[in-house]
């Protein structure tokens, strides 16, 4: 009996080690364990982890995650082969259950397959929804809630605490967005009801809770047959919460309309609403709620957490903050605040933008692709079926790409023109799936950094560093929320006062 379990095991052993040569599939880490794959080699958090695997056995790894195979990219030309030459390979998005029940099925802007009801998605969120002139016809709300959250600083600044920057910054992106989708706020003065606030908070707490856990169940489907960790069950839940939140802000704004209220400015709710009467069979209330559910969750968190990674980088490096301070100085002055027509004419706050997307993306392993067909990557077999993982965060850190990647240094961007430098620097990603949101995060980000910068000068809480640990999850998020003090500039408190 020891002789056959022996004897099953070499032949598993030598299997596992020369069939993948045989197949010319891409090197694999040794050993891909029965069932499980290459799960039990990963550590949180996951990007360092990766990276960490792929600097022991190469740019372009195939891995086996339970019952998936992951196609593991940390190379710039790796990972251009397959956002370029196979980008139509890799469009497809992996079926996972966040996809199924938060994503509509797989019918959402963010999950749905490749294909035309996709193709037709991106469309309306790109022309209709954030297009250049769509967004600057609502610049009006980004600067109006940038002003409000200046006017918080400013009594923040007059009392002893240090603020809590995370909360703030996350605040300000959400009302933001929702009054670009449904022309309400949620948070600080002029709120909307009470109850409706509260709910709204509830449901944005747990979308970015479940929104950052890998679900094991994914990779082994055994254990949600078992119902294991219950995560299940919390989506459903979830996404009732989200479909009756948005739904009523959709039946809302359609009585308003039968009441034949006019705005000057019209809300995306109402945007869609008015394709939904040119095409009702396929602008249908859900088609909304997806597209509306997806820009709160993609334009938020994100946004907030780049501006705290950049304060908490500021602080440690106040020279840069300096600099920055100079920059807007001569270029806007003391006698009005920042507007978004000054950001082109910014570019050294656009290089602290970009170094701390570069040292911080949001989304370290970008979203996750999987492939089509069967294609070639890097002369190797790549199956049909299989997960991209592209490894951002090991690409735009890595030593033989970057000078001293490790230590922030805005003036590595100078002359480098928008969020992009080939593939060796892309935070928003790249082709078909590449995020259409790049425009509105910028503007959202500049503005709020830069008024920031412009009207306060800024201090650490004590004499140590600020803490640039991570917490570990698919998005980029600070370990500790940042803390800070503020107290307005002397060359800004007469304008100050008067806002």
């Amino acid at each position: 009996m020891l002789f056959h379990i022996l004897l099953f095991v070499a032949f598993f052993v030598l299997a596992k080690h020369f069939l993948p040569k045989i197949q010319n599939l891409p090197p694999s880490p040794f050993p891909s364990l029965p069932v499980i794959g290459h799960l039990y080699l990963l550590k949180k958090p996951l990007h360092r982890t990766l990276s960490n695997i792929s600097n022991r056995c190469g740019p372009i790894l195939l891995l086996q995650f339970g019952s998936k195979p992951v196609l593991l990219i940390s190379s710039p030309s790796a990972a251009e082969e397959c956002l370029t030459r196979n980008d139509i390979v890799f469009a497809n998005r992996p079926r996972v259950l966040a996809g199924k029940y938060l994503g509509y099925n797989f019918t959402s802007l963010t999950w749905a397959p490749y294909g035309d009801h996709w193709r037709n998605l991106r469309r309306i969120s790109s022309i209709e929804i954030l297009s250049s002139h769509r967004l600057q016809t609502l610049t009006d709300i980004r600067s109006d809630e940038v002003r409000c959250l200046v006017r918080r600083l400013l009594r923040a600044g007059q009392t002893p605490r240090p603020v809590d920057m995370k909360s703030v910054l996350f605040e300000l992106t959400l009302n933001v967005i929702m009054r670009m989708i449904a022309g309400r706020r949620y948070y600080g003065d002029s709120v909307a009801e009470a109850d409706e606030a509260s709910k709204f908070r509830e449901i944005v707490t747990e979308t970015f809770l479940l929104g950052s856990v890998t679900n094991i169940a994914d990779f082994l489907p055994v254990l949600r047959w078992l119902g294991v960790g219950g995560i299940e069950k919390r989506l459903i839940l979830l996404r009732t919460m989200r479909d009756n939140f948005m739904q009523s802000l959709i039946q809302e704004h359609r009585q308003m309309r039968c009441g034949g209220e006019e705005k000057k400015k019209r809300t995306m709710i109402e945007v869609l609403l008015d394709l939904q009467e040119s095409e009702p069979e396929y602008y249908k209330d859900e088609i909304i709620r997806g597209l509306m559910l997806v820009l709160l969750s993609a334009g938020t968190d994100t946004s907030a957490g780049t501006m705290e990674w950049t304060m908490s980088l500021l602080l440690n490096n106040p020279q840069v903050l300096k600099k920055a301070q100079t920059e807007i100085d001569k270029c806007v002055g003391y006698d009005r605040l920042i507007d978004e027509s000054d950001l082109p004419k910014l570019p050294y706050l656009r290089c602290i933008i970009n170094e701390t997307l570069r040292m911080y993306p949001v989304g370290p392993l970008l979203a996750p692709h999987e492939s089509s067909e069967d294609c070639l990557v890097g002369g190797f077999k790549v199956p049909r079926g299989t997960t991209l993982l592209v490894n951002l965060w090991a690409i735009q850190r890595d030593p033989k790409i970057w000078e001293d990647p490790n230590t922030f240094k805005p003036e590595r961007f100078e002359g480098i023109e928008g969020v992009r430098d080939g593939f060796r620097f892309m935070p928003f990603g790249s082709g078909r799936r590449g995020c259409p949101g790049e425009g509105l995060a910028m503007r959202v980000v500049g503005l709020a950094l830069g008024s920031l910068i412009q009207c306060f000068e800024w201090e650490r809480i004590g004499e140590e560093m600020v803490d640039m640990s991570e917490e570990a999850g698919l998005t980029l998020t600070k370990a500790r929320p940042l803390q800070a003090n503020c107290r307005p500039r002397p060359t800004m408190v007469n304008l100050l006062s008067q806002i």
